[in-house]
């Protein structure tokens, strides 16, 4: 009778200490999910798995979309840019919050060969949008917040290729994954229809399989240390695809906008992060903080500037540093009023002619009447 008892305590704390996704919000649209293992499954977008409980192993075929998960019947319309809330709750009613607080959020998608309620995932080509890991401090897991019961935001790539795509949102638990074969898979797939008319996609390097995408030995599913802080996190499977932030499609690497960078090890080229990268925001996205770059500028000697007042322009003065610069005078021309003939001397006429232009410098008429007035002047001597 004990033991009955004692059972009837511990398998309702068992089952909620796993759980799945019961619903999503897609630009305000709700879509509930049927509870795990239900015979009396509604149409839904999102693909039943047959329990709450975790895929372990991560060649496990059910890593994919979930224990035993089978096609839903309905499809779900987005576009690029739209929003997605995706709300993973505990037990199988999803009532009760979810249970886990440590270890990454991660959003894959993949394109469906033909309509997606009718594709088998299994050899799905999917490629990372976007990874939620430690928030910033290293503390604390994005993960603790849908614990709270907050939904977590995904954004479908603004440039992504219209098309039927599956929507693969994934939680890790790590708590049990300081020895190999700890961690625990939670994943759920989305049936999608996107429109608009925009181009972009992964390269053939940003595409994984499920299983295939992660090892057992991954350093971010074997975390020996994840307990043990500072706690630095390397994300598993391949870096989120660069033409979700903008990057070229030809390039064929990317690893996000996450707070750190690098490549991890095992199965897929995972990135070293302590925050988010992409377009999640789930629960909320705290942008990765990096020290700005510090720009110098470059010194330069002032040059001396002269002033010629009442103009108020300014210049450099010319010939700087080298020798004096010898002055240009410019002749200044006086006019000499001409002579009336009733007074004066030829001395004084003599000193007018030599202040005034030459005769070439002067117009003909000009020079016909000086002579004409010097012959009347003579005529007085």
């Amino acid at each position: 009778m004990f033991t009955l008892a004692l059972l009837s305590l511990v398998l309702p704390t068992l089952v909620s200490a796993h759980g799945y996704v019961s619903s999503v919000t897609i630009d305000g649209k709700v879509y509930n999910g049927n509870s795990p293992g239900s015979t009396a499954a509604n149409p839904s977008v999102i693909r039943q798995v047959a329990s709450n409980s975790p895929v372990k192993g991560a060649t496990n075929p059910d890593i994919n979309c979930g224990l035993s998960a089978q096609l839903a019947q309905d499809v779900a319309q987005a576009n690029p840019g739209s929003k997605v809330d995706v709300q993973w709750s505990g037990g199988t009613t999803g009532s009760s919050p979810w249970p886990h607080n440590t270890g990454p959020i991660m959003h894959y998608m993949a394109k469906c060969d033909g309509d997606c309620s009718t594709y088998q995932s299994a050899n799905a080509e999917w490629f990372k949008i976007d990874e939620l890991g430690l928030e910033p401090g290293n503390q604390t897991w994005y993960q603790s917040q849908i614990q709270s019961g907050q939904p977590v935001s995904v954004t479908i790539p603004s440039t992504l290729a219209a098309g039927n795509y599956l929507l693969r949102s994934e939680v890790i638990a790590l708590q049990l994954a300081m020895t190999e074969g700890g961690a625990e898979f939670y994943p759920a797939c989305i049936q999608l229809s996107v429109g608009g008319s925009q181009t972009g996609g992964p390269t053939s390097s940003e595409t994984v399989t499920f299983p295939g995408g992660y090892s057992d030995t991954d350093p971010g599913i074997l975390t020996p240390n994840i307990y043990n802080p500072p706690i630095t996190y390397t994300f598993p499977g391949p870096p989120v695809a660069a033409f979700v932030n903008g990057g070229s499609s030809s390039s064929g690497s990317g690893s996000g906008s996450g707070s750190g960078s690098g490549s991890g090890s095992g199965s897929g080229s995972g990135s070293s992060a302590s925050g988010s990268s992409s377009g999640s925001s789930a629960p909320s996205q705290t942008p990765a903080t990096s020290a700005p770059a510090t720009s110098t500028p470059a010194a330069s000697t002032p040059v001396p500037t002269s002033t010629h007042h009442g103009s108020g322009a300014t210049s450099a003065p010319a010939n700087v540093g080298g020798a004096p610069a010898t002055p240009t005078t410019t002749p200044t021309t006086t006019s000499t009023p001409a002579s009336t003939g009733t007074s004066g001397t030829c001395k004084r006429r003599k000193r007018s002619v030599a202040a005034q232009p030459s005769p070439a410098a002067l117009p003909h008429d000009n020079i016909r009447r000086r002579m004409h007035r010097r012959r009347i002047g003579s005529a007085h001597y």
